[in-house]
């Protein structure tokens, strides 16, 4: 009976190290392919420098404690939000001075968008048996992947867009807490780019209407804080409202209008993700 019980000790044994092995040679992995994806995008000016150390560390976590699906939901996010802002680069110059930053995507973005979809990584590593780590971290993804989308493909439309808060009054393109028609459609779109993998990876396609919708109401929660308390200054040279601070593009220093000084574009995304999210758990 000792010799059995010594025999599968042993097996046990064998099996937890093997264990240990798999996972640390998927961290390895992890670390190493969010590197190649950092200096790919840094070299493609998609990155500032410390926005790709903060990507490493976002990649790290999720491609080597989540493994593939989780990586591809990821670089879903990632890859489209970085192709549009290419594609419509032109459309953009104009507002360039209404955003407080460029298209290289900063530390402060990338831990902005993505920082909430790395803690339920985390979560998931910690109870494996739950989807609260999943549908946290397709939630959260679906949310900023909308407002990007919306964001980037909202200066198509023709016409100009109307405050959430007042849909009655007309703003200019770029206005923080505008709407627009294509802008809602290409956020129902950019939620649905996550939502799909999501419910297709699970085998559970009541995911797909959850995650978008969770997704498309975190991007319109985006739209209403930056119409009421996101931190917006006045550039008296120019005339114009902006998020950008201390100084305006042209060089002169902004003045504080309103909104709560505290609360950045960054802080705006990572609210966006967590509204969404929030709403995914309440719908669940």
């Amino acid at each position: 009976m000792r010799f059995v019980v010594s025999i599968r000790g042993a097996k046990e044994q064998r099996r937890y190290q093997s264990t240990v092995i798999i996972k640390n040679m998927q961290l390895f992995y992890g670390f190493f392919l969010a590197v190649i994806i950092a200096y790919i995008a840094f070299r493609a000016r998609s990155l500032s420098k410390d926005g790709a150390f903060a990507a490493i560390l976002v990649g790290a976590v999720v491609f080597g404690l989540g493994g593939l699906r989780w990586a591809i939901l990821l670089l879903i996010f990632f890859i489209t939000s970085s192709a549009l802002s290419s594609l419509f680069k032109k459309h953009k110059r104009g507002l360039n001075e209404k955003f407080s930053k460029g298209t290289k995507r900063d530390a402060g973005q990338v831990l902005g968008n993505g920082g909430l979809a790395t803690a339920f990584v985390l979560i998931n590593s910690l109870y494996p048996e739950s989807s609260i780590g999943w549908v946290g971290f397709a939630a959260s993804l679906a949310a900023v992947n909308a407002d990007t989308w919306a964001t980037e493909l909202g200066v198509l439309n023709p016409s100009p867009p109307r405050m959430i808060t007042d849909l009655r009054k007309r703003v200019e393109k770029g206005t923080s807490g505008g709407v627009s028609l294509f802008g809602t459609l290409a956020s129902l779109l950019g939620a649905s780019a996550i939502a799909i993998p999501a419910a297709l990876f699970t085998d559970n396609w009541l995911l797909f209407p959850l995650i978008t919708f969770a997704g498309l109401a975190g991007s319109l929660f985006d739209s209403f804080l930056g119409a009421t308390v996101q931190a917006m200054y006045y550039c008296p040279t120019d005339n114009k409202e902006t998020e950008k601070h201390p100084l305006h593009t042209c060089g002169t220093q902004t003045v504080h209008t309103r909104g709560w000084r505290w609360l950045t574009n960054d802080w705006v995304n990572f609210a966006c993700g967590a509204f969404g999210l929030l709403i995914a758990y309440w719908l669940l």
